[in-house]
């Protein structure tokens, strides 16, 4: 059975095309510590879902998750990135990409993934779609909840803390969809605070943007990296436990199929029917 799912990886990648090779100044260990090197795998369910997207180019290179404006160095987490999370330096001094070489990326790398999901989408019967991410355990130094443990689990639709719209906003999924979503989770990860809604995360450009052009609901999920990692730092890989990113895996892929069948057990689809209020 094929559950109607959308998988979108933006971050897993982690190289760095040769045209961009000798203008970063981040070593390759800061490479994977500042990308979500695990999340191919880990939210690689196969055919049981009708359709995944990930890429291979890093998201230090080009971040698919940004709008396309603004540039560098106006936005220095943008796109295209000026310095990391934490304030290091992207690009060797000079080297920061011009807009002919920035129009090139985004040709050769932002567009295609963009307009892959929304073929995706209009090809197969894909009723929600989840935008999938890895977090630090802590929030880093330029982020808004630097220096402060984060959940297992965080689940975010643009809304509050309960999945409902904030004013004058909207949310990528009605607020329902997401406290049932983060219930199941719950009963995987039990224990307080484990598992939590728009906090520290509300979601990115990708959920955001394919919900107003294709009106289907999406949510963004990110999994601390504690689950699969220890004693990591940028200038130091972590270790990895690799027999964990399966059994993750095996973990998060029951909760999302209970969670769409007691969805469609409630209200069931019938092609035009509508999937929920939003507010």
């Amino acid at each position: 059975m094929k559950y109607p799912f959308l998988i979108s990886i933006p971050h897993g990648g982690v190289e760095v095309p040769v045209e961009v090779a000798n203008r970063i100044a981040l070593s390759y260990q800061e490479l994977h510590w500042y990308c979500d090197p695990a999340t191919r795998e880990l939210f690689n369910f196969g055919r049981s879902v009708e359709a995944t997207i990930d890429t291979p180019v890093s998201r230090m290179v080009i971040d698919l998750n940004r709008p396309p404006l603004p540039l560098p160095p106006k936005d220095p987490d943008g796109i295209i990135k000026v310095r990391t999370i934490d304030g290091r330096d992207v690009y060797l001094p000079g080297q920061l990409p011009d807009l002919p070489f920035i129009h090139r990326l985004m040709m050769k790398w932002y567009f295609p993934y963009h307009q892959r999901i929304d073929e995706l989408i209009d090809r197969y019967p894909v009723r929600i779609a989840f935008d999938c991410h890895s977090m630090l355990p802590y929030g880093s130094a330029e982020q808004s909840d630097a220096g402060k443990r984060r959940p297992l689990i965080c689940l975010g639709n643009y809304g509050d803390r309960n999945g409902r719209v904030k004013p004058g906003s909207i949310t990528t999924c009605p607020a329902d969809w997401i406290v049932r979503l983060a219930d199941a989770f719950r009963e995987e990860f039990p224990g307080a605070d484990n598992v939590a809604i728009n906090t520290p995360f509300s979601g990115g450009f990708i959920s955001n943007a394919h919900y107003w052009r294709k009106g289907i609901p999406w949510i963004q999920i990110e999994v601390n990296r504690t689950l699969y990692e220890r004693c990591g730092t940028p200038t130091r890989l972590p270790e990895v436990m690799e027999e964990q990113i399966p059994a993750l895996r095996n973990r998060i892929w029951p909760v999302l199929a209970r969670f769409w069948d007691g969805i469609a057990a409630a209200a069931p689809f019938d092609g035009g029917e509508s999937m929920g209020s939003y507010e």
